[in-house]
């Protein structure tokens, strides 16, 4: 099982050295408060993101080895650099009309001022990932396809529902419709529209993936490698890693906005959650070479319950504080159930 997990250890060594000479940098002696701060953050990422790492190998078994090489090697690289980095900073800079390097400069020296921006930018940053998060969650179980139930008295009848793809629109664009409406009227546009940019998104990404699909299908089989079957093999590499990402991102965004609770310091909050963000891609991996998802029935099932429940948190969070601990348990709770309803629906099968 170590073999997975070799990157991630050679990030967190790499990520002990850097936290212990960035902390010595801002305060002599702060070193070692810095480390501990980075290796608590990433604990934290681990626990909030396990549900990403179920439903990241439901898509990653499907992809080629390369394509799975890069979701490791340039996946981290996106997912550090720029959704738990740079897209904070891109998001304060919009919504505070500052310029970007303005706002760098401001993360960098004047944490406690940049931490107040992006508790300014909190309910439009969350929005988007939970609209982004709901559809992924309704868009699995309004499926009328989907053969296996866990929760089968509420999940039968979801999957039954009239409406087929319209639906979970409709019932996100109505969720929406609540936030808005319950923010603060300066709010009220900015949360809207990113709000229906994650619904515009998830539609884009999950159209794309459904005409590769078809694709797929019709590539089945055959054994001529002309150049049409090779870009199709390329792009839908590229779109399922961009979906990946995505999903990542959406996953993400509670854990950067909840890390100014434990650090203001950007540097340290990016090397924890990074640290963090590699151990829960080594599970992904693991989980997809390993074949835990068909050993474990009902664990896709739970991630997806797990998602729609961090989408509504994320709603409530734009009014009202959600404890990290509340997300954090939340979605162990869906995958442990899952997880043991898995264990004796395999040990009833005969």
């Amino acid at each position: 099982m170590h073999k997975y997990f070799k990157e991630s250890y050679f990030i967190t060594i790499l990520g002990i050295i850097l936290a212990y000479f960035w902390g010595e940098h801002v305060s002599n002696g702060a070193g070692w408060i810095s480390v501990f701060i980075a290796l608590v953050l990433g604990i934290l990422e681990v626990s909030l993101s396990f549900d990403n790492a179920v439903v990241n190998a439901t898509k990653l078994k499907t992809m080629t080895p390369k394509w799975r090489h890069r979701f490791i090697t340039w996946g981290i690289a996106i997912a550090v650099f720029g959704m738990r980095f740079l897209f904070p900073l891109l998001v304060v800079s919009i919504f505070a009309k500052l310029n970007i390097l303005k706002v760098l400069d401001i993360a960098l020296n004047n944490a406690q001022q940049y931490a107040f921006y992006l508790h300014q930018t909190h309910a439009t940053i969350v929005t988007f990932g939970g609209t982004f998060l709901l559809m992924l969650f309704l868009g699995f179980f309004l499926n009328p396809k989907k053969e296996l139930d866990w929760i089968k008295p509420i999940e039968k009848i979801m999957k039954k529902a009239p409406g087929g793809k319209l639906l979970d629109t409709l019932i996100t664009l109505a969720v929406l419709d609540v936030v808005q409406m319950i923010q603060p009227p300066p709010l009220h546009l900015s949360v809207t529209i990113s709000g229906l940019a994650g619904i515009l998104t998830y539609l884009g990404i999950d159209s794309v993936s459904r005409k590769l699909e078809e694709l797929e299908q019709k590539y089945n089989g055959k054994t001529d490698e002309n150049c049409s079957s090779t870009n199709w093999k390329a792009c839908s590499g590229l779109i399922s890693f961009m979906y990946l990402e995505l999903i990542d991102a959406s996953f993400s965004l509670d854990g950067v906005l909840g890390a100014f609770a434990l650090s203001h310091d950007i540097i340290i909050i990016t090397i924890g959650l990074a640290i963090g963000a590699m151990f829960v891609r080594s599970l992904t991996i693991m989980f997809v070479e390993e074949g835990t998802l068909d050993e474990f029935i009902y664990l896709e099932h739970g991630a997806h319950w797990a998602i729609g429940a961090l989408a509504i948190l994320m709603f409530i969070s734009t009014v009202k504080p959600v404890p990290e601990l509340v997300t954090g348990l939340t979605g162990v709770g869906f995958i442990f159930g899952a997880l043991i309803s898995s264990i004796k629906a395999k040990k009833s099968t005969p």
